[in-house]
């Protein structure tokens, strides 16, 4: 994996190391659980496009810290999941292996973090950006990765950009539901999160540049057979999550990490001891703009 140069420190009011050319910086030196003011929100959003995935070191938040530190960015969201009582998910809530008595088990954990996605993107008004705080994590595994459509889309050939240039997929719960293998979404789910059509090539709205918006929350490319939609959804996720597009974060306790969804897909690696090593992240989501 290429490793990025260098970027002038002085750029920014705190220190950041870029990771890989794929995207990713880490910044040290800040304390995101305090209030910070208009500057370094606007200092860090600056990165937040130039890198696209930034790694705060060393964090050490509660969740209503959390909460504060997220809406510099945008209005929280609200998830269409349910806890094992029935009762819908917290603002911040935590994305965990622990099972209702504290313990490792892998029947808690989501099949659906294990599949490439780009999070609510089966909403009308999809995310900006999802924060996630490591509380606890494995000795080694439980990474996470990221895959980079823009330079996903970029490497497309001429006739493939033609191809998918005017194309719509639908995104909705239940078909995320459907295609993980998971509880299939409830009538109540349905309802509140229907449908939606976005664009299968998005533009990104502070860059201008395109790229590639499908991931698992996707039912089928309208106006085409079903087995053709399915064939080519497959065929660009496989292209744009090939290594030369993916980061592999490796977490450490204390980090905190946002990411682009506009630009990215994401998903977990079961690569760990699942139903035995501890992992904890708490995780907040920022309401975006809706996809042209």
């Amino acid at each position: 994996m290429q490793v990025a140069a260098a970027t002038n420190s002085t750029d920014y009011p705190f220190d950041i190391k870029p990771i890989t050319d794929i995207g990713g910086a880490e910044i040290t030196g800040l304390d995101i659980s305090e209030p910070i003011g208009p500057d370094i929100r606007d200092a860090i959003m600056r990165a937040f496009l130039e890198f696209h995935i930034l790694i705060f070191r060393d964090q050490d938040l509660t969740k209503d810290e959390q909460a504060a530190f997220s809406e510099n960015f945008g209005a929280l969201e609200h998830h269409v999941g349910r806890l094992a009582n029935g009762q819908p998910f917290p603002i911040v809530h935590t994305v965990t292996n622990l099972g209702p008595d504290g313990k490792p088990s892998a029947k808690t954990v989501s099949r659906g973090n294990y599949h490439w996605h780009t999070d609510k993107s089966y909403h009308e008004v999809p995310s900006l950006t999802t924060m996630l705080h490591a509380k606890e994590v494995p000795a080694n595994g439980g990474d996470t990765q990221f895959a980079n459509t823009q330079l996903g889309y970029e490497a497309l050939s001429d006739e493939m950009k033609d191809r998918i240039a005017d194309l719509k997929a639908e995104h909705s719960w239940e078909a995320s539901r459907l295609n993980v293998g998971a509880e299939p979404a409830s009538e109540e789910q349905k309802r509140e999160r229907p449908p939606v059509t976005h664009p299968v090539v998005r533009t990104h709205p502070d860059t201008g540049q395109k790229t590639i918006y499908l991931g698992h929350h996707v039912s089928h490319i309208h106006g085409m057979p079903r087995d053709e939609g399915a064939a080519l959804i497959k065929e660009l996720e496989d292209h744009t999550t090939e290594d030369r597009f993916v980061y592999t974060h490796r977490w450490r306790v204390g980090d905190y990490a946002m990411w682009d969804n506009r630009l990215l897909l994401h998903r977990a690696l079961p690569n760990y001891e699942v139903g035995t090593e501890r992992r904890q992240l708490h995780r907040t989501v920022i309401i975006g703009t809706k996809p042209f």
